[in-house]
């Protein structure tokens, strides 16, 4: 692998720009709150980044709490149910570069996706389609020939990600 600089150039060109973090479910009162559902963990962390971009436009978040088991907001200008209710249904993305960067041997998922996936004896076995969190560990889901569910356990599994290849390397048996 390249030294860090590099590595982290090569990553920011093959990186997407935006990213999605949640979505917009529905509205939440009379006064212009909005039901938010997060994709972040823990979800509070939706409200961690600013501004907020919905159908590529800056909103900023004026207000927000947990209610129930999920969360609320209001944003800046949406002040009644019916300006709000427009952003039913769009996601909730933010800038790339608006994510820390991950440390040494650490990686965003979104990152990971699109990445042909060899075993030691370079045997291709496809490309990360998406990962899946399952509490015990992450596993990546591999499209090729058929998919494949691959723990993702740094040295065991996963030996190498290289992003200037655009290849990670994997201790696996292609016919698992």
């Amino acid at each position: 692998m390249t030294d860090g600089a590099e590595a982290a150039d090569a990553l920011s060109r093959a990186a997407p720009k935006t990213l999605v973090l949640g979505r917009i479910l529905g509205v939440y009162g009379v006064r212009g709150w909005l039901k938010v559902f997060s994709e972040t963990s823990p979800i509070e962390n939706i409200f961690s980044y600013a501004p907020w971009l919905i159908d590529g436009e800056a909103h900023r978040v004026e207000s927000w709490r947990r209610h129930g088991k999920g969360l609320v907001a209001q944003l800046h200008g949406y002040d009644d149910r019916d300006q709000a209710r427009v952003l039913t249904g769009k996601s909730i993305s933010i800038q790339r570069d608006q994510l820390p960067p991950p440390s040494e041997d650490e990686f965003y998922w979104i990152d990971l996706q699109g990445l042909r996936v060899e075993t030691r004896s370079g045997v291709g076995l496809g490309s990360v389609s998406h990962l899946i969190e399952t509490g015990a560990n992450d596993v990546l889901v591999v499209k090729g020939e058929r998919e494949r569910l691959l723990p993702f356990v740094w040295g065991q599994c996963v030996l190498s990600v290289d992003f200037d290849q655009g290849r990670m390397l994997v201790d696996w048996d292609p016919d698992f």
